[in-house]
């Protein structure tokens, strides 16, 4: 006891170990399966849809299956399980018996000794395939809800960086500075705005591959004060964002319609968060990487248990494609989940920065013209109005109490004498 406070040894000796840092090289870098999700960054248009659903995508599918990226990054797996049941195929002819190509029986060299054929039976796979089932099935659906929530952010990134930019041009008061005055603040909104969407680009992205792209759009679009400012801050987003407030803050209107817009730039602030969360938490390594182990030690004693059952293939030969294209699909399903987890990188982020410029600067050159709805008198129905209005008060002034058979209640009728002034009281008696 210190203090008459108790520590327990368990309490005093535990201390906080965190993960070491992940170290890559630039062989990780460059890998096939890193290089090749910068071409998965698809944006459909009508013609992309048309091909979609072609009568012939089954068949251009399947044409181009060895160069799928997905088969190409699982080729040292795959040729993991193929060589193992290569070499149990070998080795049960060597300590079994096999056929020549003539299709004559002979017994192997190593047939009654004390080296046994490599088999197992195909029951424990059976029960356990529901359970690697459900393993991966969970592993999938958590992959592309992580990407359906990144893609659902950056389509409230678009969705509001219009509507931010659109009331800034709608509200603004012209009448109180002038047009050039007008436009200069306008496009600065839209900069600001797109700024923001470029700096989460580049912070959800590798360094590697966006730092130099994205230094070079800020200089090119912002300000040079304003764009050093981003590059330098620690946190790009939040630097961007800011400038962002300002901007609104400085525009000529309403407070109540400036709110309108703060609460617009407020949700870029909830997608940016969203995205973080995506980015620094994926789904819990020890499931992952117990998945990965599971998936693994099924199909690497997969071999096993598929010799005897492809007993009538030539030298049981028949288990090697089925482990190739066993282990090609479970192997796929548990990459697809890998590729999907990290949802950033296949995203088409560049795009959506390039049409978000291009559609709040045409938003911020929309002005209002001179034309009849800035003298609306002479568009109103002005004179229906008035015709309406002396049919119904002339109606209303023809209208009689009881004339519809209701009880009308009277009251003698009102003369000063009935009025008493009570001293006491100080009131107005009937």
């Amino acid at each position: 006891a210190n203090g008459g406070v108790i520590k327990s040894s368990t309490a005093r000796d535990m201390k906080t170990k965190q993960p070491p840092a992940a170290v890559i090289t630039e062989k990780d870098k460059t890998s096939y399966g890193e290089v090749s999700r910068q071409y998965r960054r698809t944006v459909y248009t009508h013609n992309e849809w048309v091909k979609h659903r072609s009568p012939d995508r089954f068949g251009r599918n399947l044409g181009t299956f060895a160069s799928s990226g997905i088969f190409k990054n699982l080729s040292s797996e795959v040729l993991t399980t193929t060589t193992v049941a290569t070499f149990i195929v070998l080795w049960n002819c060597l300590t079994g018996s096999y056929q020549d190509l003539a299709g004559v029986a002979h017994d192997g060299p190593l047939k009654d000794t004390i080296i046994p054929m490599l088999t197992l039976p195909l029951t424990p796979f059976t029960l356990l395939s529901p359970s690697l089932g459900l393993l991966l099935v969970f592993r999938t659906n958590t992959s592309y809800q992580r990407w359906d929530e990144a893609r659902k952010n950056w389509g409230m990134n678009i969705n509001h960086t219009r509507d931010l930019v659109r009331m800034g041009n709608a509200y603004y008061d012209r009448s109180a500075v002038s047009e050039e005055r007008a436009q200069e603040d306008l496009d600065r909104l839209a900069l600001c705005t797109w700024s923001f969407v470029r700096a989460m680009k580049r912070h959800l992205s590798p360094e590697w591959e966006d730092e130099e792209d994205f230094k070079k759009e800020l200089f090119e679009k912002l300000p040079e004060q304003q764009a050093q400012k981003i590059i330098d801050a620690a946190h790009r987003p939040n630097r961007a964002l800011q400038d962002l407030s300002v901007a609104i803050e400085n525009l000529p209107m309403h407070f109540i319609r400036k709110n309108e817009i703060h609460r617009a730039a407020t949700i870029f602030e909830d997608n940016l968060g969203s995205s973080e969360r995506l980015l620094s938490s994926p789904v819990p390594v020890f499931y992952s990487r117990w998945t990965a182990r599971f998936v693994s030690f099924w199909l690497l004693f997969l071999p096993l248990a598929l010799y005897e059952p492809l007993g009538t293939s030539w030298n049981h030969i028949g288990a090697i494609p089925v482990t190739f294209a066993v282990s090609v699909f479970l192997f796929g399903i548990e990459e697809l989940a890998t590729q999907l987890e990290e949802p950033f990188t296949i995203l088409p982020m560049q795009g959506f920065c390039d049409k978000i410029y291009n559609w709040i600067t045409e938003i911020a050159t929309f002005a209002p013209t001179a034309t009849q709805l800035e003298e609306p008198f002479t568009i109103l129905p002005m004179q229906g109005f008035c015709d309406k209005i002396y049919n119904w008060i002339t109606e209303i002034a023809t209208f009689a109490p009881g004339d519809n058979g209701m009880p009308v209640y009277t009251h003698p009728s009102y003369t000063p004498d009935m009025v008493v002034k009570d001293k006491s009281e100080e009131k107005v008696l009937w």
